[in-house]
């Protein structure tokens, strides 16, 4: 067996008032001139003001960057990049969901580089990431991206996406307060939610699973399996949200040592072609991708049933694992996720285009347990427009 490579973020808080620990690491970095780069809906919501009014009392100068929207383009990530190489920033500090905290990332970084973020990409880009950047504060509003952990950038293309990737984007602060996710609405809670159980999914069958990761993606598993129906119904249940939390955040550091694979492969088409959000486009999937490479690692998905709260101590493993597909295809359904491609108003004729583009994510393709060819990616998107799980050999 050969070794792990495990990476965590520098330093972490982790837990109900975290937030508190913000000016005394801001302090700590030396930062005087401060770009917060946040979601527009974050700043009317006034939890913005929540991070920017104590740095101001401690006389920093901040400036609220607010041009992000969800699944952001390359357009958007070339304008947060040049915004912040126009200023005399000293720190970068994110505050949202995944896509506020990427792009704080990539600006933090990509401040101190010449060229355009273009050419930067994971599957075109020409040039390498040769400094660090700015320091980065990343403090998350949903339980779900693990962005804050993660040394990724994620932007959309014309048809789907691809990553700005280095270990140079982790954060040097990362701050989980769950009491910043309570006013997240329950469309938004079910799938941020499911987004960061896939994460522990994928982590946990990937081929660069460790014992690390495996313990990690167990735990989130837990957590997240017994707190996310109660957050989505009652956002105020101060431990659903606290669970949902830590869930989320081992769920990233599982995924960003492990990686995800087939999931987030077949997810990338649906959000850059038709625009659905990042979380319900992998809710969608999930039931759908395990389903069909489910005989590649049965015993790992026995091992899942009983982290999402069933009990495999009476099945065999290919029972176990059929029985984790269907728990996964129940919870998705019971936070309110359409089932199935046509819920989201996705046409059987777009099936081969999604297909084409899916293909070409080859970094996340190589980590499923079972290889993934064109044929099996098709299978799986024509799976989840007819609403049927299928395996290959059922197909």
């Amino acid at each position: 067996m050969t070794a792990s490579r495990i990476v965590f973020p520098p330093l972490s808080y982790v837990g109900w008032g975290a937030l508190g620990q913000l000016v005394p690491e801001v302090k700590r970095l030396g930062a005087k001139h401060v770009l917060v780069i946040t979601d527009p809906a974050l700043e009317k919501l006034g939890l913005v003001e929540q991070v920017a009014s104590p740095l101001r009392q401690a006389g920093c100068s901040v400036h609220v960057y607010t041009d992000v929207v969800p699944e952001p383009p390359l357009e958007t990530g070339e304008k947060a990049v040049a915004f912040a190489r126009g200023g005399e920033f000293d720190l970068v500090i994110g505050v949202g969901g995944g896509s506020a905290m990427d792009l704080a990332k990539l600006a933090a970084v990509l401040a101190v580089h010449e060229g355009s973020v273009a050419e930067y990409l994971n599957l075109t880009g020409t040039r390498t990431l040769e400094k660090k950047g700015l320091p980065k504060i990343l403090i998350p509003t949903t339980s779900g991206t693990g962005s804050e952990v993660t040394n990724i950038s994620v932007l959309s293309l014309e048809t789907t996406k691809d990553v700005v990737t280095h270990d140079y984007l982790l954060a040097d602060v990362a701050i989980v307060d769950p009491q910043l996710t309570v006013s997240v609405p329950p469309r938004v809670t079910a799938a941020t939610g499911i987004d960061a159980l896939t994460h522990a999914v994928e982590a946990y069958v990937s081929v660069n699973a460790s014992p690390t990761s495996d313990g990690l993606a167990l735990q989130a598993m837990r957590l997240i399996s017994r707190s996310l129906r109660k957050a989505v119904e009652n956002g105020a249940d101060k431990q659903a949200r606290i669970d949902m939390a830590n869930g989320s955040y081992l769920a990233g550091l599982a995924f960003f040592n492990a990686g995800v694979a087939g999931v987030h492969a077949l997810a990338y088409p649906l959000g850059g072609q038709f625009h659905i959000a990042h979380g319900e486009s992998n809710a969608v999937l999930l039931p759908y991708v395990m389903g069909y490479i489910r005989q590649s690692c049965t015993k790992r998905m026995a091992d899942m049933l009983n982290a999402l709260g069933g009990n495999s101590s009476f099945l065999s493993e290919e029972e176990a694992s059929r029985r984790c597909v269907e728990e996964l295809e129940r919870l998705v359904a019971d936070v309110g996720i359409p089932k199935t491609l046509g819920g989201f108003g996705i046409p059987e004729s777009a099936l081969e285009s999604l297909t084409k583009d899916a293909v070409q994510q080859k970094r996340l393709l190589a980590r499923s347990p079972m290889p993934l060819l064109e044929a099996d990616i098709r299978a799986i998107y024509q799976a989840a427009f007819a609403g049927a799980i299928v395996e290959p050999n059922n197909q």
